[in-house]
């Protein structure tokens, strides 16, 4: 586990806003040198806690305008098979293993309504499969989100060992 503090969280945040801002830009945005920066940044991808650096994509935009969660219950032992089937599947954007009655909760996105059908139809049918769910998603108010979690555990840090936190109004 790597530990994180207030000056991490920022840095988080304004690559959170703008993934391809420069060192210079984060470090006059934090009010940092361009070292503290790249040192942070390093260390941060070194641990783990930064996995890449990716557009968002908004696939509605894109004209897969049908987006649902499914959700499969399945016999014991076959989990891992399952996985494997949805993964392959290009509609297919996330796979959670969950507790409760469902044992998967697999997001999808397809064009039309119809494709959707094709598609739950197709996961459906996968062997180990006992019972599906299905929620379509009307609209997304709060998407993806990592850096509130992260401030609010980094919140009594502290703005890193001899910075100062930025005076801001």
């Amino acid at each position: 586990m790597l530990s994180i503090d207030q000056l991490d969280v920022e840095l988080l945040r304004l690559l959170e806003k703008d993934a391809r801002s420069g060192v210079v830009e984060l470090a006059a945005k934090a009010g940092v040198s361009r070292n503290t920066v790249q040192a942070r940044l390093r260390r941060m991808e070194d641990g783990g806690l930064i996995t890449g650096y990716r557009p968002e994509i908004d696939l509605t935009r894109a004209g897969l305008v049908v987006h649902a969660f499914v959700a499969l219950e399945t016999h014991q032992g076959s989990l891992s098979a399952i996985v494997d089937e949805v993964s392959r599947i290009p509609q297919v954007i996330e796979v959670h293993t969950v507790t409760g009655r469902e044992d998967l909760l697999v997001r999808v996105a397809s064009a039309t309504q119809p494709d959707l059908l094709d598609l739950i139809s197709m996961i459906v049918a996968f062997p180990g499969v006992v019972h599906s769910s299905t929620w379509l998603t009307l609209t997304t108010p709060l998407p993806h989100r990592s850096v509130p979690p992260l401030a609010e555990l980094a919140k009594d840090s502290g703005w890193g060992r001899s910075t100062a936190p930025p005076n801001r109004p």
